[in-house]
Formats: C-alpha cells, structure tokens, sequence
C-alpha cells in the first residue's frame, strides 16, 4: 500500500463526496449554506481524515484515531443526508447514497479492527 489513494475506504468516500456535493447544489438555494453546506463538510471530513490518518500511519494510535474521527464523519453525513432526504427529496428519495454510506461506514470500522489487531509499526 503506496498512498492513501489505495485504500479502498478513502476511494469510496471521494466518490461520495463528490456524489453529495452534487447533491447538495440541488438543493433550495437558501439551504445551500444551511444543511448543504455541513452535508459537503462532513462528506468531506471522512476522506480527509483518512488521508491525514495516512500520513501517521507510523503511529499506530494516531492512525486509529483518525480513522475513528472519518467514522464519526460519515455517522454525521448520515444523519444530514436523512435529514435533506425528509425535508426535501420524499419524491425521490436518495436511499441509495444513505446505503452506500452505511457501507462505508462498515468497512471504515473493519478497517479500524484490522489496524488495531494486524498493523506493525516497526520498520
């Protein structure tokens, strides 16, 4: 593994974060910088954590916590897109990208217990 870019976790959340910030500008105008705009920064709080993550991944306990604040983030990009899919899309209902995240959320937290039980800090 080369670069956060391999993992699949941060793969996944780039292509949902650019997902919901389409989302998001489709959204009433005045919700564009209300619930939009914490939508976009959650969406994007879980790749960046990870990609930070990355970079400590020297420190075990460091990586992990990172890794841990990208599972809040996409607990809380959950909770806003539930929020947005009431409010506005019950004709359409994005359940599709709630579920994607729910996914990732997952393998974000498989990803946590891999690295607290397998990963080796030593050179």
């Amino acid at each position: 593994m080369g670069s956060y870019k391999d993992l699949e976790i941060y793969q996944l959340s780039f292509k949902l974060a650019v997902k919901v910030h389409h989302l998001t500008m489709t959204l009433p105008k005045h919700e564009l910088y209300e619930q939009g705009s914490q939508l976009r920064r959650s969406a994007q709080s879980i790749k960046d954590n990870i990609a930070e993550g990355f970079g400590r991944r020297r420190y075990k306990a460091e990586y992990i916590r990172f890794l841990i604040f990208a599972h809040a983030s996409c607990d809380e990009a959950i909770s806003q897109l539930e929020m947005i899919n009431i409010l506005y899309f019950i004709d359409n209902p994005i359940n599709e990208i709630i579920a994607e995240y729910n996914m990732l959320g997952s393998k974000i937290n498989r990803f946590i217990q891999y690295v607290e039980n397998n990963w080796n800090t030593n050179p």
